[in-house]
Protein backbone atom coordinates (compact mmCIF):
# COMPACT_ATOMS: atom_id res chain seq x y z
CA UNK A 1 0.00 0.00 0.00
CA UNK A 2 0.96 3.50 -0.62
CA UNK A 3 2.18 6.48 1.25
CA UNK A 4 -0.86 8.64 2.67
CA UNK A 5 1.36 11.21 0.31
CA UNK A 6 0.79 9.10 -2.67
CA UNK A 7 -1.58 9.74 -5.37
CA UNK A 8 -2.99 8.39 -8.36
CA UNK A 9 -5.62 9.85 -10.14
CA UNK A 10 -6.71 8.76 -14.04
CA UNK A 11 -8.90 11.50 -15.92
CA UNK A 12 -10.75 11.06 -19.30
CA UNK A 13 -12.33 13.53 -21.09
CA UNK A 14 -14.26 13.07 -24.40
CA UNK A 15 -14.41 16.01 -26.46
CA UNK A 16 -15.74 16.93 -29.90
CA UNK A 17 -12.65 18.04 -32.70
CA UNK A 18 -9.34 16.71 -33.87
CA UNK A 19 -6.66 14.56 -32.25
CA UNK A 20 -4.26 17.04 -34.26
CA UNK A 21 -6.19 19.98 -32.92
CA UNK A 22 -6.22 18.51 -28.72
CA UNK A 23 -2.37 17.38 -28.89
CA UNK A 24 -1.51 20.61 -30.51
CA UNK A 25 -3.31 22.80 -28.02
CA UNK A 26 -2.81 20.43 -25.01
CA UNK A 27 1.44 19.89 -26.15
CA UNK A 28 1.78 23.63 -26.17
CA UNK A 29 2.41 24.73 -22.25
CA UNK A 30 2.92 28.00 -22.76
CA UNK A 31 -0.69 28.99 -23.30
CA UNK A 32 -1.84 27.07 -20.56
CA UNK A 33 -2.92 30.12 -18.76
CA UNK A 34 -4.51 31.68 -21.40
CA UNK A 35 -7.02 29.22 -21.97
CA UNK A 36 -7.32 27.08 -18.70
CA UNK A 37 -6.93 29.83 -15.88
CA UNK A 38 -8.33 28.02 -13.33
CA UNK A 39 -5.17 26.30 -12.51
CA UNK A 40 -2.28 27.68 -14.33
CA UNK A 41 -1.00 30.91 -13.31
CA UNK A 42 1.85 31.29 -15.05
CA UNK A 43 4.05 29.07 -17.17
CA UNK A 44 7.86 29.57 -18.16
CA UNK A 45 9.78 27.64 -20.86
CA UNK A 46 13.27 26.10 -18.55
CA UNK A 47 14.64 24.27 -21.42
CA UNK A 48 13.28 23.88 -25.30
CA UNK A 49 14.02 20.09 -25.58
CA UNK A 50 14.68 18.87 -29.26
CA UNK A 51 12.13 19.37 -31.98
CA UNK A 52 9.53 16.52 -31.42
CA UNK A 53 9.23 18.79 -27.53
CA UNK A 54 11.24 15.35 -26.11
CA UNK A 55 12.99 16.19 -23.20
CA UNK A 56 11.06 20.19 -23.00
CA UNK A 57 10.95 21.31 -19.54
CA UNK A 58 8.30 23.87 -18.54
CA UNK A 59 8.54 25.60 -14.93
CA UNK A 60 4.61 26.18 -14.18
CA UNK A 61 2.78 27.92 -10.64
CA UNK A 62 -0.63 25.98 -10.27
CA UNK A 63 -3.58 26.12 -8.45
CA UNK A 64 -6.94 24.07 -7.88
CA UNK A 65 -10.13 25.09 -6.21
CA UNK A 66 -8.62 25.44 -2.38
CA UNK A 67 -6.74 28.86 -1.47
CA UNK A 68 -2.69 27.18 -1.91
CA UNK A 69 -0.23 27.06 -5.10
CA UNK A 70 1.92 24.88 -6.51
CA UNK A 71 5.89 25.44 -8.14
CA UNK A 72 6.54 22.67 -9.92
CA UNK A 73 8.51 21.84 -13.75
CA UNK A 74 7.95 19.35 -15.70
CA UNK A 75 9.83 17.52 -18.52
CA UNK A 76 8.68 15.71 -21.51
CA UNK A 77 9.71 12.20 -21.12
CA UNK A 78 7.92 10.96 -24.17
CA UNK A 79 6.63 12.72 -27.37
CA UNK A 80 4.24 10.80 -29.59
CA UNK A 81 2.32 13.45 -31.59
CA UNK A 82 -0.68 13.34 -32.24
CA UNK A 83 -1.01 10.41 -30.28
CA UNK A 84 0.25 11.75 -26.48
CA UNK A 85 2.73 12.55 -24.89
CA UNK A 86 4.36 11.83 -20.87
CA UNK A 87 5.75 13.95 -18.20
CA UNK A 88 8.09 13.86 -15.07
CA UNK A 89 7.30 16.23 -12.30
CA UNK A 90 9.47 18.00 -9.70
CA UNK A 91 8.81 20.64 -7.09
CA UNK A 92 6.30 20.32 -4.91
CA UNK A 93 5.13 16.92 -5.92
CA UNK A 94 7.28 14.71 -8.11
CA UNK A 95 5.66 11.54 -10.29
CA UNK A 96 4.78 10.87 -13.66
CA UNK A 97 1.64 11.86 -15.76
CA UNK A 98 0.76 9.98 -19.23
CA UNK A 99 -1.65 12.03 -21.77
CA UNK A 100 -3.13 9.69 -24.80
CA UNK A 101 -5.22 10.93 -27.11
CA UNK A 102 -7.69 8.84 -29.43
CA UNK A 103 -9.74 9.65 -32.33
CA UNK A 104 -13.22 8.42 -32.32
CA UNK A 105 -15.17 9.57 -34.91
CA UNK A 106 -16.11 13.16 -34.58
CA UNK A 107 -14.82 12.93 -30.76
CA UNK A 108 -11.30 12.44 -29.02
CA UNK A 109 -11.08 10.60 -25.93
CA UNK A 110 -8.22 12.15 -23.88
CA UNK A 111 -6.92 10.11 -20.97
CA UNK A 112 -4.86 11.48 -18.51
CA UNK A 113 -2.52 8.86 -16.29
CA UNK A 114 -1.23 10.98 -13.38
CA UNK A 115 1.11 8.95 -10.25
CA UNK A 116 2.64 12.18 -7.66
CA UNK A 117 3.94 12.39 -4.40
CA UNK A 118 3.69 15.44 -2.48
CA UNK A 119 6.75 16.79 -1.26
CA UNK A 120 6.07 20.19 -0.33
CA UNK A 121 6.09 19.32 3.61
CA UNK A 122 2.99 20.68 4.84
CA UNK A 123 0.70 19.17 2.06
CA UNK A 124 2.63 16.21 2.34
CA UNK A 125 2.18 16.50 6.29
CA UNK A 126 -1.49 16.84 6.63
CA UNK A 127 -2.27 14.43 3.24
CA UNK A 128 -3.23 11.35 6.16
CA UNK A 129 -5.95 13.29 6.85
CA UNK A 130 -6.68 15.59 3.76
CA UNK A 131 -5.97 12.74 1.43
CA UNK A 132 -9.74 13.18 0.34
CA UNK A 133 -9.96 17.07 0.12
CA UNK A 134 -6.71 16.92 -1.68
CA UNK A 135 -8.56 14.59 -3.78
CA UNK A 136 -11.10 16.46 -4.57
CA UNK A 137 -9.35 19.23 -5.55
CA UNK A 138 -7.49 17.30 -8.46
CA UNK A 139 -10.74 16.35 -9.88
CA UNK A 140 -12.11 20.30 -9.58
CA UNK A 141 -9.22 21.40 -12.20
CA UNK A 142 -9.65 18.58 -14.10
CA UNK A 143 -12.94 19.46 -14.73
CA UNK A 144 -12.12 23.11 -15.70
CA UNK A 145 -9.57 21.68 -17.97
CA UNK A 146 -11.96 19.69 -19.65
CA UNK A 147 -14.48 22.90 -19.96
CA UNK A 148 -11.39 25.33 -20.86
CA UNK A 149 -10.17 22.86 -23.44
CA UNK A 150 -13.75 22.94 -25.19
CA UNK A 151 -14.18 26.42 -25.23
CA UNK A 152 -10.86 26.62 -26.81
CA UNK A 153 -11.52 24.03 -29.71
CA UNK A 154 -14.76 26.13 -30.06
CA UNK A 155 -12.82 29.22 -29.96
CA UNK A 156 -10.56 27.05 -33.06
CA UNK A 157 -13.14 26.10 -35.09
CA UNK A 158 -15.14 29.64 -34.67
CA UNK A 159 -15.91 30.40 -38.35
CA UNK A 160 -17.13 34.00 -38.18
CA UNK A 161 -15.83 36.86 -35.44
CA UNK A 162 -19.59 36.83 -34.62
CA UNK A 163 -19.46 33.56 -33.33
CA UNK A 164 -16.17 33.46 -31.92
CA UNK A 165 -17.36 36.89 -29.74
CA UNK A 166 -20.25 34.63 -28.64
CA UNK A 167 -17.65 31.47 -26.89
CA UNK A 168 -17.66 32.56 -23.29
CA UNK A 169 -14.25 33.49 -21.45
CA UNK A 170 -12.45 29.59 -19.73
CA UNK A 171 -13.28 29.42 -15.81
CA UNK A 172 -10.51 31.91 -13.79
CA UNK A 173 -8.73 30.69 -10.55
CA UNK A 174 -10.88 30.80 -7.04
CA UNK A 175 -9.78 32.71 -4.75
CA UNK A 176 -8.23 35.16 -7.12
CA UNK A 177 -7.67 38.38 -4.56
CA UNK A 178 -5.62 36.37 -2.61
CA UNK A 179 -3.15 35.48 -5.45
CA UNK A 180 0.42 37.68 -6.18
CA UNK A 181 -0.95 40.17 -8.73
CA UNK A 182 2.04 38.98 -11.31
CA UNK A 183 3.03 35.37 -10.26
CA UNK A 184 6.57 34.28 -9.82
CA UNK A 185 8.15 30.99 -10.88
CA UNK A 186 11.79 31.93 -9.83
CA UNK A 187 11.39 29.38 -6.88
CA UNK A 188 10.24 26.26 -9.70
CA UNK A 189 13.11 23.82 -8.24
CA UNK A 190 15.60 22.23 -10.33
CA UNK A 191 15.06 18.93 -11.71
CA UNK A 192 16.02 15.70 -9.83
Amino acid sequence: MGRSSDYHFITTWRVVGSRDDVAAILGDALSLPRWWPSVYLAVEELAPGGPTGLGRRIGLFTKGWLPYTLRWSFTVTEADAPRGFSLQATGDFVGRGVWRFEQIGAEVLITYDWRIEVTRPLLRDLSFIFKPIFSANHRWAMRMGETSLKLELARRQAATPEALANIPSPPGPTFATWLPDRPRLSRVQPAR
